[in-house]
């Protein structure tokens, strides 16, 4: 009985450099463990990679390197047809700098979200509909601070951390959040589009 390999690559994988061997951007399985081990070992031709950024490659590329070896092995794509893989460019930055950046994002955010919120608010004069409501059911006039006020600023608050479910994890839930949907949607778009447009300058060139 001829070995079989089974192959499987993920549409976007990431490489430490430039020198890509198949055991970081593949899951690989074979009949034959000898081979399995020796595969893994194979350098993927990566003339390509000038440095940090984002390439477009074929299943193809990675079988060719494979048969080079072993040319009777019989091979199984269960992965992508065409992957990415990601070259990261290495951080300079210090832990240090990491928490001062990230600290500078949540503020920007959080004056970012509030900002829009009193936007929003001043767009539908909110202000002016909780003191015509609270007149209307109390009969004396609202100062601005009241139970209508009070209960919807905790009621945004809420809301919005409920809709990101950020509770989830700590109740042992395991669905993705909106926004991890959305950034997921988001990068499996670009992935697609980098590998269609690599497709189309190679049957152009």
């Amino acid at each position: 009985m001829a070995d079989v390999l089974y192959l499987k690559i993920d549409k976007n994988v990431q490489a430490s450099g430039e020198q890509v061997y198949l055991r970081e951007i593949a899951s690989i399985n074979c009949s034959a463990k000898p081979i399995e081990n020796k595969v893994k070992t194979l350098r993927l031709p990566t003339e390509g990679i000038k440095g940090p950024g984002r390439y477009v490659f074929s299943v193809l590329d990675v079988i060719e390197t494979i048969q080079k070896e072993y040319p009777s092995l019989e091979i199984n794509n269960l992965g992508e047809a065409d992957f990415i893989i990601t070259v990261e460019k290495p951080s300079p930055l210090s832990d240090f700098w990491s928490w001062v950046k990230t600290a500078l994002v949540c503020v920007l955010a959080f004056f970012g979200a509030a900002f829009s919120i009193m936007a929003f608010n001043n767009d539908i004069g909110i202000t002016t509909l909780f003191g015509e409501l609270y007149e209307t059911f109390t009969g004396t006039e609202s100062n601005g601070f009241t139970l209508l006020e009070l209960s919807y600023s905790i009621g945004v608050g809420l809301g919005i951390l409920i809709f990101f479910h950020h509770f989830a994890k700590k109740q042992g839930g395991s669905d993705p959040t909106p926004l991890e949907i959305e950034m997921r949607t988001y990068e499996d778009d670009v992935d697609t589009t980098l590998i269609e447009s690599g497709n189309r300058r190679e049957k152009h060139s």
